[in-house]
C-alpha cells in the first residue's frame, strides 16, 4: 500500500512550489503600474540561476503576460526593459523553456522592440534574442541565414556600419564586429571583394585582421580574424599565395591545433584550416610541414590523454562529451591535406594507427564523425599505391560496405564515390567487394532520386565491368535490368548518361562478350543508340555512343546488327562528314571494324558500304589536315585494296 502514496506526495510538493510562484504572476495583473514594475523586478531576482522557478513561472502563464506588457504603448520604458530581462533569463533555462517562449511568438515582439529609441530596452531585447538564437531548438530560418540574407545586410550598409566598431575601446564590441564580418564573408564573393578595399582609420581591413591574429591577441580574436581571412580567400578576394594567407593565417590556424589549446579552439582551428587548404595543393604542402601538423593531429584521437591534466571537473566532463568533435575535425583536416599530394597521403597513413582509427570512425554513433571518416578515406583512396597496400592490409572495403547498407544520403554519396576507386581494375579489393553483393547494392543506387547517388552507382558498375569476365557482366545486366539501363540512358542528368554509356562500352568489349550480350539485348541496345544519335546531345555523348557502335562492329556476329540496319549506317556516314573531328574519328572506327578484310563476310560488307558512298568519303578524309583522321582514312582505304 505504501507505493500508492508516492504519487499524491509528489503532487502536493509540486502544488506547494507552484503556489509559492503564483504570487509573482498575480502581481503582473495589478492595476497599479508601479506595483506591476516591482513585481517584474522581484520576479527577475527570483529566477536568476533557478531553473525550477523558471519552469514554474512558464507553467503558470507568465510569458504571455510579460510579452503583453513589453508590447503595450502605455507601459513605461523601464517596465518594458525589465520584462525583456526576465524573458532573457527564462530563455537561459532549459531547451523546453526556449520552446515555450517560441510558442508564444516571442521573436516578433523582441524584433519590434528594436525600433524603440531607448538604448537600454534595445540592449535587453538583443540579449534575449541572442540567448534564444544560440539555442539548438530555435529554427534558423526565423532570422537571417544564407547568401540572400548576407546580400540584404550588405545592401543595407552592414559593412560600413560595422567596420568602425573594429577600433572600439571595448574588446566585446571588437569581437562582435569581427564575428559579423566572418559570417558576412562566408562563401560570398560580393561581400568579400568589398571587404578587401574597406578602409578603417586609413588602414585596409585585411591588414587589421592580420594584426588581430598576432600571438599577443586573445585566442578568440586570433581565431575569428583567421576565419575572416580564410573566407575572403576562399571567396576569391585574396590570393592563396598572398603573404597574409601563407605567412599569417595558415600558421595561426596550425597553432590552434596544438594540444595546449582548449577543445573547441582545436576543433575550430582544424576545421577552418581544412576549409582554407581544401582546393589548393600548395597550401596543403605548406600546412603538412608546418609545426609537425600531421603528427599533431594524431593527438586529437587520444583526448583527454591524462585526466589529471584537466583539473576542472566541469571542463573534463564537457570535453569527454565533445571529444568526438575533435575526431571529426581531425578527419576533415586529414582529408584536405591528402586531397592531391601522394607524399602527404603516405605521411598520413604512416601516422600511428591511422588506418585503424579511420576504420573505427566509420562505425561511430555520430553521423558527423562517420561522414568525416568516409571523406578522409575517400581522399586517401585517390592513391594507386595506397589502394594496393594499406587499403588491402586493413580490408577497408568491409566496413565501407557496411556503411553503404544503411546511411544518410550525405554519407552514401561519399562512400559510394570511394567504392568507385576501390573497384578500379588494379585494386586488390575489387574481387572481395564483388563477392560481398556489391552488384545489387550499386544497381539499387542507380534508382535513387539523388543524382549524385545515381552517378556513383553507375560509375562503380562501369569500373566493375572494365575488363571483367563474362559472368560479372551478366550479373550486372541481370541485376540492373534492361529497363533500368534504358531509363538511365534517358536520364536528365548528363553525368548519369555519360557514365551509363561508359558502362555499356565496358560491357561490350572482347568479341565473345560483345556477341553474347548483343544476341540477348541487341534490339534494345541498337534502339537506344539510335535515339541518342538522333537526340539533342553534346559532342561527348555522341562520341561515346559512336564508340559503342564501334565496339559492336568489332563483334563476329554482332556486326550484322549494324549491317542490316540502314538507318544506323546512314548515321555513321553522316558523322564521318561531321564538322567535329572527334565524331569523325569515332565514326571511322565503326567503318574500319566493319570492313576489316581478314574477317568472314568482309567483301560483302565492303561492297555495301562502297555503294553507300563510304569510299568517296574515305578519299576525301585521307586529305584531311588532321593527321590522325588522315591516317585512319588511309588505313581504311587499304582494306579495299588488299
Amino acid at each position: 500500500m505504501a507505493c500508492l502514496l508516492e504519487t499524491p506526495i509528489r503532487m502536493s510538493v509540486l502544488s506547494e512550489v507552484t503556489a509559492s510562484s503564483r504570487h509573482y504572476v498575480d502581481r503582473l495583473f495589478d492595476p497599479d503600474p508601479q506595483k506591476v514594475l516591482q513585481g517584474v523586478i522581484d520576479m527577475k531576482n527570483a529566477v536568476i540561476g533557478n531553473n525550477k522557478q523558471k519552469a514554474n513561472l512558464i507553467v503558470l502563464g507568465a510569458v504571455p503576460r510579460l510579452l503583453y506588457l513589453l508590447q503595450q504603448e502605455t507601459s513605461s520604458t523601464e517596465l518594458k526593459t525589465e520584462c525583456a530581462v526576465v524573458l532573457g533569463s527564462l530563455a537561459m533555462g532549459t531547451e523546453n523553456n526556449v520552446k515555450s517562449l517560441l510558442d508564444c511568438h516571442i521573436i516578433p515582439a523582441l524584433l519590434q522592440g528594436l525600433l524603440s529609441p531607448d538604448l537600454k530596452f534595445i540592449e535587453a531585447c538583443l540579449r534575449c534574442l541572442r540567448t534564444i538564437f544560440t539555442s539548438p531548438v530555435t529554427p534558423e530560418e526565423l532570422l537571417y541565414t544564407g547568401p540572400d540574407h548576407q546580400t540584404i545586410l550588405f545592401n543595407h550598409g552592414a559593412v560600413q556600419n560595422i567596420a568602425h566598431l573594429l577600433t572600439s575601446l571595448s574588446y566585446k564590441v571588437r569581437m562582435q564586429a569581427l564575428k559579423c564580418f566572418s559570417v558576412l564573408a562566408f562563401e560570398n564573393p560580393q561581400v568579400s571583394m568589398t571587404l578587401v578595399n574597406v578602409l578603417v582609420d586609413g588602414e585596409l581591413l585585411p591588414q587589421i585582421f592580420v594584426k588581430m591574429l598576432q600571438r599577443d591577441k586573445p585566442i578568440e580574436m586570433q581565431l575569428t580574424s583567421a576565419k575572416c581571412l580564410t573566407y575572403m580567400c576562399r571567396a576569391g578576394a585574396i590570393r592563396t599565395d598572398d603573404n597574409c594567407i601563407v605567412l599569417k593565417t595558415l600558421p595561426c590556424l596550425v597553432r590552434m591545433c596544438s594540444k595546449e589549446r582548449l577543445l573547441e579552439e582545436r576543433v575550430e582551428g582544424a576545421e577552418t584550416l581544412a576549409y582554407l587548404i581544401e582546393p589548393d595543393v600548395e597550401l596543403q604542402r605548406i600546412a603538412s610541414i608546418t609545426d609537425h601538423l600531421i603528427a599533431m593531429l594524431a593527438d586529437y584521437f587520444k583526448y583527454p590523454s591524462s585526466v589529471s591534466a584537466i583539473t576542472d571537473i566541469k571542463r573534463l566532463d564537457h570535453d569527454l562529451k565533445h571529444a568526438h568533435e575533435l575526431r571529426q575535425a581531425a578527419f576533415k583536416l586529414y582529408a584536405s591535406l591528402g586531397a592531391n599530394d601522394e607524399d602527404i597521403r603516405k605521411k598520413i597513413i604512416d601516422t600511428e594507427n591511422m588506418m585503424d582509427r579511420i576504420v573505427t570512425g566509420l562505425s561511430e554513433s555520430s553521423v558527423k564523425v562517420r561522414l568525416a571518416a568516409v571523406r578522409c578515406l575517400h581522399s586517401l583512396s585517390r592513391s594507386v599505391q595506397q589502394l594496393r597496400t594499406s587499403f588491402q592490409d586493413h580490408a577497408v572495403w568491409k566496413p565501407l560496405m557496411k556503411v553503404l547498407q544503411n546511411a544518410p544520403d550525405e554519407i552514401l554519396v561519399v562512400a559510394s564515390s570511394m567504392l568507385c576507386n576501390l573497384l578500379l581494375e588494379f585494386s586488390p579489393s575489387k574481387e572481395p567487394i564483388l563477392e560481398s553483393g556489391a552488384v545489387e547494392l550499386l544497381c539499387g543506387l542507380t534508382q535513387s532520386e539523388n543524382p549524385a547517388l545515381r552517378v556513383n552507382g553507375i560509375w562503380a558498375l562501369m569500373n566493375m565491368a572494365f575488363q571483367a569476365e563474362q559472368k560479372i557482366k551478366a550479373d550486372i545486366l541481370r541485376s540492373l535490368s534492361t529497363e533500368q539501363l534504358f531509363r538511365l540512358l534517358s536520364d536528365s542528368d548528363l553525368n548519369v548518361l555519360m557514365k551509363t554509356l561508359g558502362l555499356l562500352r565496358n560491357l561490350l568489349s572482347t568479341r565473345p562478350h560483345i556477341d553474347k550480350i548483343m544476341s540477348t539485348h541487341g534490339k534494345q541496345i541498337m534502339q537506344a543508340v539510335t535515339l541518342i544519335l538522333e537526340g539533342e546531345h553534346n559532342i561527348e555523348v555522341k562520341e561515346q555512343t559512336l564508340c559503342i557502335l564501334a565496339n559492336i562492329a568489332d563483334g563476329t556476329t554482332a556486326k550484322e546488327l549494324i549491317m542490316t540496319n540502314d538507318d544506323i549506317l546512314q548515321k555513321i556516314k553522316y558523322y564521318m562528314g561531321h564538322s567535329h573531328v572527334k565524331l569523325q574519328l569515332a565514326a571511322m572506327f565503326c567503318i574500319s571494324n566493319l570492313i576489316w578484310n581478314e574477317e568472314e563476310g568482309s567483301q560483302e560488307r565492303q561492297d555495301k558500304l562502297r555503294d553507300m558512298g563510304i569510299v568517296d568519303i574515305l578519299h576525301k578524309l585521307s586529305q584531311s589536315p588532321d593527321s590522325n583522321l588522315c591516317d585512319k582514312a588511309k588505313t581504311a582505304l587499304q582494306q579495299y585494296l588488299a
